[in-house]
């Protein structure tokens, strides 16, 4: 970083020019990602469920009920001609991108018709063996489900992901049409000059139009959700905005030093800069991307691609961050201080005193260091209560606000057709006949299911198990339980279907979520130590991280598992969380707080080294990072609160629980928690084994 901070004094033009056309470049490429991007993706592809699935399109081609239209009518009954006229022809229109077309006049079950006859079901099954394949026809078929002289509502799985599909591109543009002036707002507040308050935005932007370009770079490799999207601008634009943060403060810090005639100010202040904030930039990004990249230990696209568009967005914030701000710092110089506000004029920008508001309270809180840590840690976990009774489900169209379409076709199912049910698809070779009708007898004896057969195929039969309920109740998935707990005498079974995928989801996370865990506290035990020098500091970070994630995880289950607030933030709660959502929540939360964590040790290590004196190192260093951090932190609360009014209501969920858990950690962790723990330690806080020490000594990431 020292040789970087001299190569960007000297050639600030050319850096700046080469990253210009990068991004613009990146942004032409970009711009046409949500083309390029799949949805879905939240099967193991070797689960139960999954091969099921493809084991049910080789044999009989695709036998799920994937959409579901309902022709219905205020007028006119379901025998009248004219409503079947206006039916047939609806489907005699339809393109040829199905492989079965169950028609109640064709099929006359009364299962198809409505309690007061004045509606139908069409159950149509898609034509393709991959999910985007599925999905062209999907949207081939979309256009032609109308039918003349009656209402038309589509519901199933994958109207389900085309209304999730258009309402995450209009939440994505309403995210960033109201953070983007509340960020330059607030920064212009913090900053206090129009120029210094612009370069934030400036770098968001860059973070997100760059990490799009490469995102879509990588769907010519492998298959990326369109939910990559939301994570760039929550992560790109946030963190974007955090690392220009601290280079500007520190920049304009160490100008400040120098004499105003000085020609070299600007070049020797950029070097400073990039020497210790650009250090903990380069730290904090490479930081947060390890904790992003355990992501990919899962075998959902869903959750990779978050782990893809997670790391693109970091790995392009840091570098616009450490490219693109520091040249123009560098051309700007003192120039930065444009238009600065009329009240803060002849203020002086603040050279960073070890005495202060910040400072004041450190000494307080390491006063009583005990008191504070119980008091904390023991609200922190009456909080996180909610989190132990939480349960879990997976994706239906529960998700969708109450006016989506395929929301309000669902709910005309359940109520018109109702009550609602839930299936499973059996697949089953090389079972006799005897053996079936045995099979099928057991099935039957289970409470409430009952079992049909659908298509027969030399020894390959497939059969379909019902029962009343939510797809993703608690209830559901113990009798999918049940029901594989059933085995043929001869021959072998498959047992397949949305509650079937849900069980095998969590089995499936489950599994792999303490790999994830190995990885991110390996990582993060790893790099605090490359940077600080000690063993302890990192331990006590992971635990106290774990304790305030865990928190946000709590008041995550009061809201949207257990119903709480569901009027004031708009949305109707499920009874469950989405088993991928924490997941993803983990990994973004424990490198986010890993950043804060290493703004403030980089600057306690500095004062460390300076005096060794453990209480003023701690006071000077949360006097020092501690308006910045509360500042990088409300701007990113911004950003991360926009997703809040998102519609969707996991997206909803990642935006709240990572708002609760951004402002814990950035206040009460950082500002008490943090202070009392490293009073109680006292030097044990930088203690390292000898060997490891005099490794540190000779390549660890000393500060400036």
């Amino acid at each position: 970083m020292e040789r970087w901070g001299a190569i960007v004094a000297r050639r600030a033009v050319q850096i700046l020019v080469i990253g210009l056309l990068a991004v613009l470049g990146a942004g032409a490429y970009g711009a046409g990602v949500f083309d390029s991007l799949s949805q879905g993706g939240f099967d193991d592809p070797n689960s139960e469920s999954s091969r099921e699935l493809a084991k049910e399109r080789a044999v009989f081609g695709n036998q799920t009920v994937d959409v579901v239209a309902i022709y219905s009518s205020d007028d006119i009954s379901v025998d009248d001609p004219e409503f079947e006229t206006s039916v047939r022809d609806a489907v005699s229109g339809l393109p040829a991108v199905t492989t079965k077309i169950v028609n109640y006049y064709d099929t006359p079950s009364p299962a198809l018709v409505s309690h007061d006859e004045h509606a139908v079901q069409l159950l149509i099954s898609l034509k393709g063996e991959t999910q985007n394949e599925l999905l062209e026809s999907w949207e081939a078929l979309e256009p032609h489900l109308e039918a003349d002289g009656l209402e038309t509502d589509v519901a199933g799985t994958f109207a389900v992901y085309g209304d999730v599909g258009e309402i995450t591109e209009k939440d994505l543009a309403q995210a960033e049409t109201i953070s983007a002036p509340f960020v330059l707002l607030l920064s212009l507040l913090i900053f206090g000059s129009l120029v210094a308050a612009s370069m934030p935005v400036l770098v968001g932007a860059i973070a997100v139009v760059g990490a799009l370009g490469v995102v879509r770079l990588l769907t010519t490799f492998t298959e990326v959700s369109i939910f990559s999207v939301n994570v760039i601008t929550l992560i790109g634009l946030g963190l974007a905005i955090d690392y220009a943060l601290f280079i500007i403060s520190r920049f304009r810090e160490e100008l400040a030093l120098r004499p105003e005639d000085d020609p070299d100010a600007a070049a020797a202040a950029i070097k400073v800069t990039m020497e210790t904030a650009g250090r903990t930039v380069l730290f904090s990004g490479l930081t947060v991307a390890a904790a992003l990249s355990s992501l990919m230990v899962f075998p959902q696209t869903f959750l990779k691609s978050m782990g893809y568009g997670g790391m693109a967005a970091v790995v392009v914030a840091m570098l616009s961050a450490l490219t693109i701000l520091p040249t123009v710092l560098r051309l700007l110089g003192r120039r930065v201080d444009g238009g600065r506000l009329p009240w803060r004029r002849h203020r002086p920008v603040s050279v960073g005193s070890d005495h202060g508001a910040w400072a004041r309270l450190a000494h307080g809180v390491m006063k009583r260091p005990i008191v504070v840590t119980v008091l904390i840690t023991a609200v922190l976990l009456v909080v996180a209560s909610p989190f132990l009774g939480v349960k879990w489900g997976s994706v239906d169209y529960r998700v969708l606000p109450d006016d989506a379409p395929a929301h309000v076709a669902a709910d005309k199912l359940n109520t018109d057709f109702g009550p609602e049910s839930s299936s499973a698809n059996l697949l089953l070779e090389g079972t006799t006949k005897t053996d079936l009708a045995a099979y099928e007898k057991e099935l039957g004896q289970i409470p409430g299911v009952s079992v049909e057969p659908v298509a027969v195929k030399g020894d390959a039969t497939l059969l379909r198990a019902t029962w009343q309920g939510n797809s993703q109740s608690q209830e559901s998935q113990e009798v999918v339980e049940r029901i594989r707990d059933v085995a043929p005498a001869s021959g072998s079974v498959l047992v397949g279907g949305l509650s079937a995928s849900t069980v095998d989801l969590l089995d499936s996370v489950g599994a792999h979520l303490p790999w994830m865990g190995i990885i991110v506290i390996g990582v993060m035990l790893l790099l605090l130590f490359v940077a600080f020098g000690s063993v302890v500091l990192p331990v006590k970070a992971v635990v106290m991280n774990a304790i305030s994630i865990t928190a946000s995880f709590g008041v995550v289950t009061w809201i949207f598992a257990d119903g709480h607030l569901e009027g004031l933030l708009g949305f109707e709660s499920q009874g469950y969380l989405d088993a991928t959502q924490p997941i993803l929540m983990l990994a973004i939360l424990f490198g986010l707080s890993m950043d804060y964590e290493v703004f403030l040790l980089s600057r306690v290590r500095e004062q460390w080294d300076l005096t060794h004196d453990n209480d003023q190192a701690v006071a000077a260093g949360l006097q020092k990072t501690g308006r910045i951090i509360t500042s990088a932190a409300l701007l990113l609360a911004i950003v991360i609160g926009a997703f809040g009014l998102s519609g969707i209501v996991f997206m909803k969920m990642i935006g709240i629980g990572m708002l609760v858990a951004l402002l814990l950690d950035a206040t009460v962790v950082r500002a008490l928690l943090v202070p009392a723990t490293m009073k109680l330690l006292g030097r044990w806080n930088w203690w390292a084994p000898g060997a490891l020490l005099r490794w540190w000594e000779r390549y660890g990431l000393k500060g400036h």
